[in-house]
């Protein structure tokens, strides 16, 4: 009896001992869950594939672990859960600080961890690879320690504060070149460039100059207004062409020169990440007057040419490629060697010399198809296929090819297009394209200014003429949304989605530029870099593609500054199913109105306005201490 009660009062002490145990594990657990979590807990956390990691956002909305597929389905179908409506997600996990910069398909920790095989030579690791959705972070991206609100526009253009990049190693290695300076709290941007170290203005000037154009401005009375900048460094070129009237989309990988387009986009400058690499990039054809390479370092003879055919396919017919490099002056052999080879094939594209001066030559492709036309048979690099659309870009390889004019452009030997401001609101030839009609772009355009003006009018108490810069329309149309804000001192990132008519085209013959882009997956761009997102039914598009509208909330989250805003219009259920979230994500409801606000078509959809708080983790508090 004795020993059968000491066995039991033993069982008893284990059970007692286990059930504290227990309890002070789950409060752990929800002490280091906290939205300032330890770094040790972010580190561990945001191991690539981590079930129990991708299940902690989700896990409010009431999943299990046997029902991810479930959860996932339940999150694009907004408001049709029984017992959902009431549930607010408390919060999200913050990701490890380490991750303060953090673009998720353009991680090469993703391409090192899923042992992708890829050809470093065609640059293809620096070409988009996003995570599958169990693969994804799950968490807020902190700024980095000490972050402070950017410097606002047009200073930003000259400085910005180095502790919201805290990367100085361009300044070291071009300290030759002026791209940029370290001073004190800042970095500062001279507007030297690797072959303008005197300045880009004086150098846009020169090229200006070369092709004769009035007043040496390059935007040529307004017929010159898309650029194309390819290996454009800190986007200090584009920076200086926007007083003239000039956009530029400004573009160069996350390669060795780290950083280069996070300090673009800080500066307030238009600018991407990517690559001439295997893929097309999203952009349509014949988008660009003017192509741009000072010292950029590409093998534009690689592969027959294809990145050379790449800048081909988005010149417009007359469009010019401007090449600032040493094969076009030096005189040493290798030199001489690639100058001759590149001048054969730019001849055999049907391009000529506009003109050739110092260490610069402009080449300037055909306005008709007549030298195409006129070729030998069996000419290289051939025409491109018939039912080949130079227009259709979303993750399509780049083809060795020349894509010729439509007979719109061949007919009318150019694009057709008015000269900048007129462009912004005139008809673009191209809507044809889409069946649609003068009338139908030019009440849309009316429409969207009317929209944009109400939007205004709801922020005003939040914003002063320059609070906003950058600005992205995640789902442009044709581009009225942008057009409408032509009178606001900020630049639009028009998106138009991958699987609808590609209007991009469009929104580009109106002197506005973009890219293509599925909001499935995330966006080529780094944290922190836009100042306004504006979500016209992207959300109800994600319900129909039957991804997770909660991905692509951290994802807006990702992409928004600190104090940033969000328009989203949208259905009420869509609404209703953001609110859910604004605690987790830090951000405030700043104004709700129904559509009938705008007195037009969209009679179901309610406009939401979010403001973006500003906030630290715990260990960046301290590092900023």
């Amino acid at each position: 009896m004795t020993r059968g009660r000491s066995d039991l009062s033993q069982k008893k002490r284990i059970i007692t001992s286990l059930c504290v145990l227990g309890i002070f594990l789950g409060f752990l657990y929800v002490y280091h869950g906290s939205i300032f979590g330890s770094q040790s807990h972010g580190a561990s956390a945001l191991e690539y594939g981590s079930r129990s990691w991708r299940k902690l956002g989700s896990s409010y909305l009431g999943g299990d672990e046997d029902n991810d597929s479930k959860q996932d389905e339940s999150s694009t179908k907004y408001g049709q859960e029984d017992g959902e409506e009431d549930v607010i997600v408390k919060s999200f996990p913050v990701c490890d600080d380490r991750h303060s910069e953090l673009i998720p398909c353009l991680d090469r920790n993703l391409i090192y961890q899923m042992r992708l095989k890829l050809d470093l030579s065609l640059m293809e690791h620096y070409e988009r690879h996003c995570p599958a959705p169990e693969r994804r972070y799950n968490c807020l991206i902190p700024p980095p320690p000490g972050y402070k609100v950017p410097i606002k526009w047009p200073q930003s253009r000259d400085e910005v504060w180095k502790v919201n990049i805290p990367h100085t190693h361009l300044a070291q290695e071009k300290s030759d070149q002026n791209w940029m300076i370290v001073k004190g709290e800042k970095i500062v941007f001279p507007g030297g460039g690797t072959h303008f170290h005197y300045g880009a203005d004086k150098y846009i000037a020169s090229i200006a100059n070369m092709l004769n154009f009035s007043k040496n401005n390059l935007n040529n009375e307004g017929r010159l207004r898309t650029v194309f900048d390819v290996g454009c460094g800190v986007a200090s070129f584009g920076a200086y062409l926007l007083s003239s009237d000039i956009m530029a989309m400004s573009l160069a990988p996350n390669d060795v020169h780290q950083n280069q387009i996070q300090f673009a986009l800080e500066r307030g400058i238009p600018a991407y990440l990517g690559v001439l690499g295997t893929k097309r990039l999203p952009y349509p054809s014949r988008s660009f007057e003017l192509a741009h390479c000072s010292r950029c370092r590409i093998d534009w003879l690689q592969r027959d040419g294809i990145l050379l055919l790449e800048l081909d396919r988005l010149l417009r017919p007359g469009g010019y490629f401007a090449y600032s490099s040493p094969e076009a002056y030096a005189q040493d052999e290798e030199d001489l060697k690639i100058w001759r080879e590149m001048s054969a094939l730019v001849e055999r594209m049907c391009w000529r010399i506009a003109a050739k001066k110092n260490q610069t030559v402009i080449w300037q492709k055909p306005l008709t198809n007549d030298c195409y036309m006129e070729r030998e048979p069996g000419t290289q690099p051939p025409l491109c296929r018939s039912d080949d659309d130079p227009d259709a870009v979303w993750g399509v390889p780049m083809e060795a090819c020349i894509s010729t004019y439509s007979d719109h452009d061949h007919r009318e030997k150019g694009s057709g297009l008015a000269p900048w401001p007129a462009r912004l609101t005139a008809p673009p030839p191209r809507l044809a394209d889409f069946g649609y009609s003068n009338e139908m772009f030019e009440k849309d355009t009316e429409l969207w200014r009317h929209r944009v003006e109400n939007y205004w009018n709801l922020l005003s108490p939040k914003i002063e003429s320059n609070t906003l810069r950058n600005v992205m329309d995640m789902k442009s149309n044709m581009g009225s949304f942008a057009a409408a804000l032509k009178d606001k001192d900020v630049w639009v990132m028009n998106v138009v989605p991958e699987d609808g008519p590609n209007t991009l085209k469009l929104i580009y013959d109106r002197g506005l530029i973009g890219s293509v882009h599925s909001w499935c997956e995330a966006y080529s761009t780094y944290p922190r870099t836009y100042d306004l997102l504006h979500a016209w039914t992207v959300f109800s598009d994600i319900e129909k593609k039957e991804c997770s509208a909660e991905d692509l909330l951290l994802e807006m989250d990702r992409i928004l500054r600190p104090t940033g805003f969000i328009i989203i219009r949208d259905k009420q259920s869509v609404v209703d199913f953001v609110k859910k979230y604004l605690t987790a994500l830090h951000w405030e409801a700043v104004a709700v109105a129904d559509s009938s606000i705008d007195s037009d078509q969209d009679g179901d959809d309610v406009l939401f306005i979010i403001q973006k708080k500003i906030w630290l983790t715990s260990e960046s508090l301290r590092d900023s201490e």
